[in-house]
C-alpha cells in the first residue's frame, strides 16, 4: 500500500534531487524547491520550478529512493512535468476538423470520406468507382483500370454498331449529359453551399442593403445550372465587391448594370440677356438742388 507520509531520509534528499535537476536541464534553468511528495515505501519525487521561458508553470520531478534498512538515497529517474497551471499545448485536432476554407494551396490534396455527407452516389457508367476514387479498392485499383481498357478495346476492335450494349448506350447518354461522376452532390452538400454563399454575398450584408437595387435585375449575373439557378448566380462585374463569386439574387452592390441608367441631375438654365428693355439708372443731384435723369439731352436740362 502507498504510504502517505514520504520517507525522512528521502525527502532530506533535496541537494541530491537538485543536482539530478541541474544536470538534465539547461544551466541556470532549476528554480526553488517547490515540494515533495510520497510515490511509495522510501519513494519520494522533489518538485523545482523550471525556469526556462517556454515552459511556465512546468516544473523538473527527480524521484529518488532507498533500499530497505539502508541508509544511501538513490536517484530513480528525472523528468520534467507540468504542473497544475503549466502553460500547455492545445489538444489534438483531427486535420479534417482544423481545415477551414482557404487553407488548401497549391499541390494539396483533400481527400473526401466514403461516407461524407455532402456527397452521395452517381452514375458512372460502370459497376466500381473510378480507381481514384475513395470507394475504390486501392489494392486492386490498377487492375481494375487496366481490365476495363482492355475490354472496352476488345469492343472497339471486335464488336459490330449493332451490337452495342445497353450499358455502352446509357454511358454514353450519361456522358453527353455531364452525369458520369462516381459521386455528386448531395441534399445535405447542396443546402451547407447555399448557406455558407447566402452568408457571404446575400441579401442580409451590408453590401446588399445599401444597394440601388439587387442582383436578379443586374446584367452582370450569370446564372447557375440546376436548383441553384432559382436562387444564386456568379458575379461577372470586374469593378463589383463580388467579381467571380457565387452570389445571392438578393445580394446587390454599386455596381448594378442599371445603376448608371437613371435620371441626370437638373442643370440651371443657361443665363439669358434681354437687350429689349433697359434698367432706369438712379437720378443725380441737380445744381439747382432738383435731380434730373444723367442721360437727358443738354437742351432739356437749360444748359448751353
Amino acid at each position: 500500500m502507498r504510504s502517505r507520509t514520504p520517507d525522512r531520509l528521502c525527502a532530506e534528499a533535496v541537494d541530491l534531487a537538485r543536482a539530478a535537476a541541474e544536470e538534465a536541464a539547461l544551466p541556470g534553468m532549476v528554480g526553488e524547491h517547490v515540494e515533495v511528495a510520497s510515490e511509495g515505501d522510501r519513494v519520494v519525487t522533489h518538485f523545482f520550478a523550471c525556469q526556462e521561458p517556454g515552459y511556465r508553470g512546468w516544473r523538473w520531478a527527480v524521484t529518488v529512493a532507498r533500499a530497505s534498512r539502508a541508509k544511501i538515497v538513490t536517484l530513480d529517474e528525472a523528468v520534467l512535468l507540468p504542473g497544475p497551471d503549466a502553460l500547455l499545448a492545445p489538444e489534438w485536432v483531427p486535420w479534417s476538423e482544423r481545415l477551414r476554407p482557404g487553407d488548401m494551396g497549391p499541390g494539396d490534396l483533400l481527400p473526401t470520406e466514403a461516407d461524407d455527407l455532402r456527397l452521395e452516389p452517381g452514375f458512372s457508367g460502370e459497376d466500381a468507382p473510378p480507381p481514384s476514387s475513395v470507394l475504390a479498392d486501392e489494392t486492386v485499383a490498377g487492375r481494375r483500370l487496366t481490365d476495363l481498357a482492355d475490354a472496352e478495346d476488345a469492343e472497339l476492335t471486335s464488336a459490330e454498331p449493332a451490337a452495342t450494349t445497353e450499358r455502352g448506350r446509357i454511358a454514353a447518354v450519361a456522358e453527353e449529359l455531364g452525369m458520369r461522376r462516381a459521386r455528386v452532390l448531395s441534399r445535405y452538400g447542396l443546402h451547407a453551399a447555399a448557406d455558407r454563399w447566402d452568408e457571404l454575398y446575400g441579401p442580409k450584408t451590408a453590401m446588399a442593403q445599401a444597394a440601388p437595387a439587387s442582383c436578379g435585375s443586374c446584367g452582370f449575373l450569370v446564372p447557375l445550372a440546376g436548383s441553384l439557378r432559382q436562387a444564386f448566380g456568379v458575379c461577372a462585374n470586374e469593378f463589383g465587391p463580388a467579381d467571380g463569386h457565387v452570389v445571392s439574387l438578393g445580394f446587390g452592390c454599386g455596381g448594378h448594370s442599371e445603376a448608371a441608367v437613371m435620371p441626370r441631375p437638373l442643370r440651371p438654365a443657361a443665363p439669358v440677356i434681354d437687350e429689349t428693355l433697359v434698367d432706369p439708372l438712379p437720378l443725380r443731384p441737380d445744381r439747382g438742388g432738383g435731380s434730373v435723369e444723367p442721360d437727358a439731352p443738354a437742351e432739356e436740362l437749360g444748359h448751353s
